[in-house]
């Protein structure tokens, strides 16, 4: 069975299968966001909840992200210095990568085209950080500080996760479905026919590509922590 959101070797061969998938067969309803805490403290996050023990958290319009009008508040940012090297955000990336069962590779071309790792990059509906998260994305994926790269990582890609298992095996309705929301996907059954969104995924399997053939950072001393 194909691992797809594993980390592997042989990842950038298995990317054609997966993009070339029919998106026309995509079939899912309203994508609200349901959140339940079990009894040993595990978050768990589904837009079809099984049960009433599951909370509405984020309630999503069916609306194009590029239109969106949210109000930036102003909060408290962690100080980092205004030339941080790229390469300091790797640990972070590598953690929750391996945290959440998403590629590295893909994780890092995400940040780099949606704010080419600027930790204080607003867009003009409001996404904010490296991973542009927009404020209720935040709040429904439990991220105070979206300018904190850590805490921005962790949160975008504990959502990047949520889209992978809403859109099993189908990438571009992934990256379609990060950038222009996933209510965008569902209504076009497939990737919308927006310039923007095409344009992200475009840039995203570009930069996958060139990171998937970097050196791996050695980060084994982070499987402690």
């Amino acid at each position: 069975m194909l691992d797809f959101w594993g980390i592997r070797k042989n990842f950038i061969g298995q990317i054609v299968l997966i993009v070339a998938m029919n998106l026309l067969q995509l079939s899912w309803s309203w994508a609200d966001i349901y959140q339940y805490i079990d009894s040993e403290g595990v978050v768990h996050f589904t837009n079809t909840p099984t049960h009433g023990k599951f909370k509405l958290i984020l309630k999503e319009e069916i609306i194009e992200r590029e239109d969106r009008k949210e109000e930036v508040t102003k909060g408290e940012r962690v100080q980092f210095a205004a030339d941080l090297p790229y390469e300091k955000f790797d640990p972070f990336i590598w953690r929750a990568a391996e945290k959440y069962g998403v590629n590295y590779a893909l994780i890092k071309a995400i940040i780099k085209t949606e704010s080419d790792f600027n930790p204080w990059a607003i867009s003009k509906a409001g996404a904010k950080g490296l991973m542009q998260l927009m404020p209720k994305t935040a709040y429904a994926f439990q991220v105070k500080d979206s300018f904190h790269p850590e805490k921005n990582i962790e949160g975008g890609v504990r959502y990047l996760r949520y889209l992978i298992d809403l859109f099993p095996g189908n990438l571009y309705a992934v990256l379609a479905a990060y950038n222009a929301g996933e209510n965008a996907v569902l209504r076009y059954r497939g990737v919308p026919p927006y310039q923007e969104t095409r344009r992200f995924i475009q840039k995203v399997l570009h930069y996958f590509q060139y990171y998937h053939q970097e050196p791996k950072p050695n980060f084994s001393a982070l499987r402690s922590k």
